[in-house]
């Protein structure tokens, strides 16, 4: 093959298999995943430990650009990214538990296209506007989303600002 002949792109149960080690989908992931490729927003709604992420991060491997993670918990934000650059895949994170320099690092990542897959709290995600609208951004997922409800004790006000997402960047978005 010489380097003008376009490589056909990697289905998605070749990514599977290579980047997350499985054979088979889960129930209704593959469906999700499908609905997420197609263009179309989603709301993923499946148990604990049913595969929710995977809905999110296989499709950012397939799109041009970088996915934005919205999620609410640091310690899931590093486990998830660990696991990510774990199997090959280009993730970072960005929070306010990071020094300045891990934050300078990870937005030059950001700014150079180094990443598929950025995970952010919600509280730091629109002082990050500015960077998102120089780059393509692929999707933008809202990670364990049952922490939007305004009724419950730990309710953050950031996410009621969410919904601008859609208006700013008129990517896809997708409720796991």
């Amino acid at each position: 093959m010489n380097s003008t002949t376009k490589r056909p792109s990697p289905t998605i149960q070749n990514l599977l298999k290579t980047h997350f080690g499985f054979d088979t989908f889960r129930p209704n992931q593959e469906e999700i995943i499908e609905n997420v490729l197609a263009g179309n927003n989603s709301l993923a709604i499946m148990p604990t430990g049913g595969g929710k992420s995977l809905c999110f991060q296989l499709p950012a491997l397939v799109l041009e650009g970088m996915a934005i993670v919205i999620s609410p918990l640091i310690a899931l934000m590093k486990d998830q990214v660990d696991a990510l650059n774990a199997n090959g895949i280009a993730a970072s994170y960005y929070n306010s538990s990071q020094e300045p320099e891990v934050q300078e690092e990870v937005l030059n990542k950001v700014k150079t296209g180094q990443l598929k897959l950025l995970y952010v709290a919600p509280e730091s995600l629109w002082s990050l506007t500015g960077y998102f609208k120089k780059i393509e951004i692929s999707l933008i997922a809202v990670d364990e989303a049952h922490c939007i409800s305004a009724w419950g004790h730990d309710f953050r006000p950031a996410y009621t600002q969410l919904s601008r997402l859609q208006v700013n960047f008129h990517k896809h978005l997708l409720l796991p």
